[in-house]
């Protein structure tokens, strides 16, 4: 298909032109409320955020830089920390962490997950309470686990038989007794890109319910003498928008949560469903907001527990990105702006940015895709077809 014909893209003056669906709204200053944080606002052309003009702020600081509306990021935290009122909320770390965050998110009351012993660095720095912290991470080192011991971390999510072991060890040496919640893989295929699906048999993650390994990991915990069984833990994957991949996971996970409860006696306390809820990049994502999350999820385990005949254990969730994704946004300065003369003689235009791989690996990984505005002037050029592109390879 010549470029010419691209999605309804047409030739005016030698350049490929947008077709009415794609151009500008009537408004230039209109900002997309689900692509934005709320504070964000433009005004002449000038983009502000929590009502600082990002031109000041580029002064300031130059770019790229990211831009974290903090009021916004406070009030989504609240937002999934009133919807589940009866879960334990769990901020996934691994989304954008440093001390302030997590002085916010603790000032919330929502807890942290870490995965690594700089995420758990940054959190004790930031004078978070260890106890409200969860470990995760398919890769711990005994020294990693030892100062999560150490430090009184209140959960850690095994992910292997040799962590186990590791963990049994350090625990015994240091007579020191540690809450375990066992990561299963409930071999569900998430509707995500096959990079951030991590719920499927074939990936690095979790012990498999299918094989029978989650079942012999939880009997490996159970007999390790200073390892507290708190309970399962699942995660499908991320960018998720549809809620049947949670019910199918919480299905065979609740299924194994009854079976450990027949077949050892143990009534386990606690099942983490995970995180991985979408937000918009583009208008062509709908996001479900906490209120609906909430219901759903908690409609799905009511209903498995019923027809298991077991009690509905404590629930926890592990948001990340559908708390800091919308509240951030990364601003970029453009240099080069270079015309390229196709066959035919279209021409495309390359705009480039003082960005890329280097701030952003995602587009570079599984060819996400964003939204972006112009943030200091108004311009009344007709729309033109262009590829936005960093400095990089």
């Amino acid at each position: 298909m010549p470029p010419s014909h691209e999605a309804g893209w047409a030739h005016a003056d030698g350049a490929l032109k947008a077709p009415s669906w794609l151009r500008p709204p009537t408004d230039p200053n209109a900002l997309v409320p689900t692509l934005w944080s709320s504070t964000a606002h433009k005004a002449d052309g000038d983009l502000t955020i929590g009502g600082v003009a990002v031109a000041d702020l580029v002064a300031d600081f130059m770019t790229p830089a990211y831009v974290l509306d903090e009021a916004d990021l406070r009030a989504r935290a609240r937002s999934f920390r009133d919807a589940f009122a009866t879960f334990d909320v769990f901020y996934a770390g691994k989304a954008f962490l440093c001390t302030t965050v997590a002085r916010w998110i603790q000032e919330e009351g929502l807890c942290l997950d870490v995965c690594s012993a700089g995420e758990l660095t940054v959190a004790l720095k930031a004078g978070f309470d260890p106890g409200r912290i969860g470990y995760h991470g398919n890769n711990k080192t005994y020294a990693e686990l030892r100062r999560a011991v150490d430090a009184g971390v209140g959960r850690i999510i095994v992910d292997s038989f040799a962590e186990i072991e590791r963990l049994t060890q350090i625990t015994d040496d240091l007579k020191r007794s540690a809450n375990v919640m066992v990561r299963v893989t409930a071999g569900v295929e998430a509707h995500t890109h096959e990079y951030i699906a991590t719920a499927h048999e074939d990936q690095k993650f979790g012990f498999s319910i299918t094989s029978g390994d989650a079942f012999r990991a939880v009997e490996q915990v159970r007999a390790a003498k200073r390892l507290e069984l708190l309970g399962l833990h699942s995660h499908i994957g991320s960018q998720i928008f549809d809620s049947s991949g949670f019910e199918v996971a919480a299905r065979r996970v609740l299924a194994l949560h009854a079976r450990v409860s027949e077949e050892l006696g143990v009534t386990m306390p606690e099942l983490d469903l995970g995180g991985g809820f979408g937000i918009a990049y583009t208008t062509q994502d709908d996001p479900s907001d906490p209120a609906q999350l909430a219901t759903e999820m908690s409609k799905i385990v009511e209903h498995e527990c019923k027809a298991l005949g077991v009690d509905v254990p404590r629930l926890s969730i592990e948001p990340g990105r559908a708390i800091v994704g919308p509240s951030v946004c990364t601003v970029y300065t453009v240099g080069t702006v270079k015309p390229v003369t196709l066959d035919g003689g279209a021409v495309r235009t390359y705009v480039s940015v003082d960005g890329g791989m280097s701030d952003n690996i995602r587009t570079a990984l599984y060819d996400a895709d964003y939204s972006c505005t112009l943030a200091n002037r108004e311009s009344d050029a007709e729309p033109v077809l262009a590829r936005v592109v960093g400095k990089h390879c």
